[in-house]
């Protein structure tokens, strides 16, 4: 269906780019613009920035840049019309179509999109299971009353309960019209056999979101005594959920996460409602999975800093902290809380309340190396006195292990010298270990990398009869490129990922396009037309019109730039002066993306550098006359020379007296026109 001009109108005036962003990323202001780590690569220096002016971000690790349309489809994987239907919903806007669609058109639509309507689909039956029927409130309700929920913390995580029945949700949705492909799919509805039932049956329902609130996911837990039955069973892995990328409750804890600039993790669904209710909102589960580095970046970009808090069993503890290494390879801080033994943090936060417990938490959080170094001394003390070199031994190389993983050389310091008092023993030697450890680790990195390269260029090689794409010289080439679909890279036996690389792109980038002088004279020229089209110069009219006369009888090389010039010409014909924005709300990525590109600036001047230090930088406004005139005098002489070589090469071909005169008059007259340009520009000219 498409959605009406007059409705993405709507929606372009309603969306406030910062607002949409900071639903995925934590953004700080500095400047006139907002920046962040990198949703899109794993960075530790932001290079993120959004532009609230313009109304557009950049991300100068990954090259993507664009409106915030672009933003969510890039970020949530969603199409044009989807991305629009998201901030429609945001901002409650109406969306008018042609017509209004049909369930049968809906169950058509593309796979992703038709799982997660499924899947909201079944989360309000889990929910209305809950609250209206007999059953829901006898049991369900009653379970989660015995846990201390409320009826709005209920309705805040969208609790359900799914019925006693075999297919009592798939036979609804079939009724409403529903595929039972895309149930399947979803992981609502199990297929043996031709047979058709329901996943989760007799169970709490918690719904599992993505970041921008649509469901993704299940988990459910039975009520049940049942040793047959698992207690918690997940849906599985789909094209919508992937376990490793995902942590309960992270959508309703995003304010949380900037506000107080922390994290506390936890282990279960019930653990998070339960601290949420009681006023501690940055709280996020890993739903008893290890830590998975899509895990720990998800919680980067709103926060550098994670207090794990645990149960207090010993072996749950000892399973868990080998996870913790990866966050700190992810540069961020982790602090770690026991909790008294038999108490988790639902039952202690019901216990003493969410200000004791809050205290509680400042009062015995301690660093990640440190408790691991005591956990491990304890545990080798406990050990048999036979045993305990050994115990010992095994416990410092733990011990450094970790403290190699943080990538502050400072930070690590730190930490050899605290660890070298607790552990009894001498700070150089932890420190040689360490660089063992790192120089064996670089080689290792090193070694994949050379083997994922290798195996890399292979893969290129087999698909090298592929017609070759011509990339514009100032923009990075389209994400993926030269990745094949059917194709996966493999070292020894194991899928490669940007990260394994070092790479932000799994595949190496193509080779530059060569960039020439006439390409950068290309750029500036739609540069000035994007941001200044419609100023007026002193004395010769608007930009565009200006700039347009003076170069029409010059050719773009650049494809990407000639196509942008050819859409000035023709809009300037309309008496249409167009700038930056009619690029930006294009469909056209390519066009976006440039557009984006050009007037994106990576650094900008202190607004107090002409206060503190005294010295004025003029900007593009103050002297555009001079700017504009230097651009096409520059691109003039560019051409000139260029006709200049292609002259003398005529004048070696020459094969008679007269061709050779020819070419020799020609070679006159574009020295005099290049002599009169450089003058112009002050530039000497050497005869």
């Amino acid at each position: 269906m498409r959605i009406s001009p007059e409705t993405v109108d709507k929606i372009r005036d309603a969306v406030d780019i910062v607002d949409v962003v900071g639903d995925f990323v934590s953004l700080k202001k500095k400047g006139g613009n907002w920046w962040a780590l990198s949703p899109f690569t794993n960075e530790k220096t932001p290079s993120f920035s959004v532009s609230p002016a313009k109304g557009i971000f950049k991300c100068f690790s990954s090259g993507k840049g664009g409106d915030a349309i672009t933003f969510v489809m890039e970020v949530e994987k969603l199409s044009y019309p989807e991305a629009l239907r998201y901030l429609a919903k945001k901002y409650n806007i109406e969306i008018e179509e042609d017509e209004a669609p049909t369930p049968e058109e809906i169950a058509r639509q593309n796979e992703r999109e038709s799982l997660l309507i499924a899947l909201e689909y079944a989360s309000k039956y889990f929910e209305k299971n809950l609250h209206e029927t007999p059953e829901g409130q006898s049991i369900g309700v009653s379970y989660f009353k015995e846990r201390g929920f409320s009826t709005k913390t209920m309705e805040t995580f969208e609790l359900g309960y799914s019925m006693d029945s075999w297919e009592a949700l798939t036979q609804q949705a079939l009724k409403d019209k529903f595929n039972v492909t895309t149930l399947v799919n979803a992981g609502l509805t199990i297929d043996k056999n031709g047979k058709h039932f329901d996943r989760f049956r007799d169970r709490v329902i918690f719904p599992i979101h993505n970041l921008a609130g649509k469901v993704i996911a299940f988990g459910a837990r039975i009520l049940k005594n049942d040793k047959k039955q698992a207690k918690y069973l997940n849906s599985p892995e789909s094209l919508v959920y992937h376990k490793s990328d995902v942590l309960y409750g992270l959508y309703q804890a995003k304010q949380g996460l900037r506000t107080q600039d922390n994290c506390y993790l936890v282990e279960g669904y019930t653990d998070v409602i339960s601290l949420h209710q009681a006023g501690i909102e940055n709280v996020v589960a890993s739903s008893g999975t290890s830590l998975t580095s899509g895990q720990i970046r998800l919680i980067r970009r709103f926060t550098p800093n994670i207090t794990v808090l645990y149960d207090g069993d010993a072996a749950g503890i000892k399973a868990a902290i080998r996870g913790i290494d990866l966050v700190l390879e992810e540069g961020m801080n982790v602090k770690v809380v026991l909790f008294p033994n038999g108490e988790d943090p639902d039952s202690y936060v019901k216990q003493v309340g969410g200000t004791a417990f809050q205290e509680f938490i400042k009062q015995n959080g301690q660093d990640f190396i440190t408790f691991k170094a005591q956990l491990y001394l304890k545990e080798t003390k406990e050990a048999a006195p036979a045993d305990q070199p050994f115990k010992r031994a095994e416990m410092i190389r733990e011990v450094v292990e970790s403290i190699t993983k943080i990538p502050d050389a400072i930070k690590r310091s730190v930490f050899y010298r605290e660890c070298s008092a607790l552990l009894d023993i001498d700070e150089g030697i932890l420190i040689d270990e360490g660089n063992k450890m790192l120089k064996e680790n670089a080689r290792k990195k090193r070694n994949r990398e050379e083997r994922a390269q290798q195996a890399l260029e292979r893969e290129r090689q087999r698909s090298s009869d592929a017609p070759p794409m011509d990339f514009p010289p100032d923009l990075p080439p389209p994400d993926g490129f030269f990745i094949q679909e059917e194709g996966e890279i493999q070292v020894d036996g194991e899928v490669i990922t940007p990260e394994q690389t070092g790479t932000a792109e799994v595949a190496p980038q193509p080779q530059k396009t060569v960039r020439t002088p006439i390409a950068f004279q290309e750029k500036e020229h739609i540069r000035l037309l994007l941001n200044y089209a419609n100023h007026d110069l002193k004395e010769d009219g608007k930009v565009c019109k200006f700039l347009l006369d003076e170069i029409s009888e010059v050719t773009f090389e650049t494809p990407i730039y000639s196509q942008m010039l050819t859409i000035f010409k023709e809009q300037l014909a309309e008496d249409n002066i167009i700038t930056a924005d009619y690029f930006i709300q294009q469909e056209d990525e390519t066009l976006k993306r440039a557009a984006v590109d050009l007037i994106t600036e990576r650094f900008e001047l202190s607004e107090n550098w002409e206060e503190m230090h005294g010295i004025y930088i003029p900007k593009d406004e103050d002297i555009l006359d001079g700017l504009v005139l230097k651009a096409i005098l520059r691109l003039k002489l560019r051409h000139i020379r260029k006709m200049l070589n292609e002259n003398a090469q005529k004048l070696t071909e020459a094969e008679t007296i007269e061709d050779q005169e020819e070419v020799l008059k020609l070679h006159m007259e574009l020295k005099d026109v290049e002599k009169d340009i450089a003058e112009r520009l002050g530039n000497v000219v050497l005869k």
